[in-house]
């Protein structure tokens, strides 16, 4: 079983400025931890904290059950690869991919089989004599990773590395990177990204980063259906973040009741009902939501419809519709109540 990271209350800052504050958190040996945040949040400093890049003010960093905090980057073990694939162009494919074994002395004939073995989990056998130069974006990423697998690290670090290619190629190496983890049950992976699809896709558990704080940790499903947090909500999956009051017996956006469970919130409070678009539906049925169309989006297989309801935007994304309605119409949404989830506090700014 491979090592597992965890962070000790880590704070880094630059020139007095805070940019990681207080973070803790543990990634599993074998698990696959994505960092998900906006710019800023602190998701590719704590990265680079367990890399050894920069040196926290106060807590520490473990690999295991090693104190890593005070180790250059180099004694670390550490596996990673960056945005832009940092390959050295004027060395071949194969000799990237041996860079880091030749760095830690590895035995001159271990290093062949290890590139090759490197080389061949992620498919690029046949082009271990070309040069970077001579490679797509994609196939770039691929010697990345197998340089960063070469050294069979127990941690590998993945900060952005699907950043720099296209939707298609970026869909490609998702299923690419799944399979890694499949065949490397025992490689703990923190994965850096501020692209939902990919934190959902690939991560046994998600980190949410904001203003330098972790703000959620959970499972992906649990934080898409039931987001602890508005700024979870928010940027895990599209939500209708809505304006509401809890009462004695229902919760009101407006005048209009909506049956609900009120999580334990108490009446009176202004809360914040969470409710995905996609469960959102065109037409009469529980929680129905009155109101006109203010915006239609046509979104190949989904339209997406913008309602305005008692002052607040209700978002509904429906199967492409034959007949979309116009902007001016009056329709009704509905949704389940079990597809609700109702969050204390009313609506922030995140």
């Amino acid at each position: 079983m491979g090592s597992g990271i965890r962070f000790d209350r880590v704070c880094v800052a630059y020139d007095g400025t805070t940019v990681l504050d207080s973070l803790d958190l543990t990634v599993e040996p074998g698990e696959v931890m994505a960092l998900l945040g906006p710019s800023g949040s602190g998701k590719t400093t704590a990265l680079r904290a367990v890399a050894g890049f920069v040196r926290p003010v106060s807590g520490r960093v473990f690999l295991g059950d090693r104190d890593v905090t005070d180790l250059p980057p180099h004694q670390r073990g550490i596996g990673m690869v960056v945005q832009q694939y940092a390959l050295f162009p004027h060395m071949r494919v194969e000799d990237n991919v041996a860079f880091g074994l030749k760095a830690r002395k590895a035995a001159k004939g271990d290093i062949g089989v290890r590139v090759a073995e490197a080389l061949g989990m992620v498919g690029m056998a046949s082009y271990a004599k070309r040069y970077p130069r001579e490679l797509s974006g994609g196939q770039q990423q691929r010697v990345a990773i197998a340089r960063a697998l070469a050294i069979r690290p127990d941690v590998l670090l993945l900060d952005e590395p699907l950043s720099a290619l296209d939707a298609q190629l970026r869909s490609g190496m998702l299923g690419e990177l799944a399979r890694l983890h499949r065949e490397l049950p025992d490689v703990s992976i923190l994965y850096v990204t501020h692209d939902q699809v990919e934190a959902l896709t690939l991560a046994d558990r998600i980190a949410v980063m904001d203003r330098a704080r972790l703000r959620d940790c959970g499972t992906p499903q649990e934080l898409y259906r039931a987001p602890r947090t508005e700024f979870t909500a928010s940027f895990v999956g599209n939500a209708n973040l809505l304006a509401v009051t809890v009462g004695a017996d229902g919760v009101f956006l407006g005048d209009t009741e909506l049956k609900v469970d009120t999580g334990g919130v108490a009446a009176g409070v202004t809360a914040t009902l969470c409710v995905r678009p996609h469960l959102v539906g065109l037409g009469d049925g529980p929680n129905a939501l009155t109101g006109r169309v203010v915006e239609v989006q046509w979104r190949g297989a989904t339209h997406r419809v913008y309602v305005e309801v008692a002052g607040e935007r209700v978002k509904a994304d429906l199967r492409e519709l034959r007949e979309p309605p116009a902007v001016g119409d009056v329709v009704t949404l509905h949704f389940a109540a079990e597809d609700a989830v109702l969050l204390a506090g009313g609506v922030t700014d995140g």
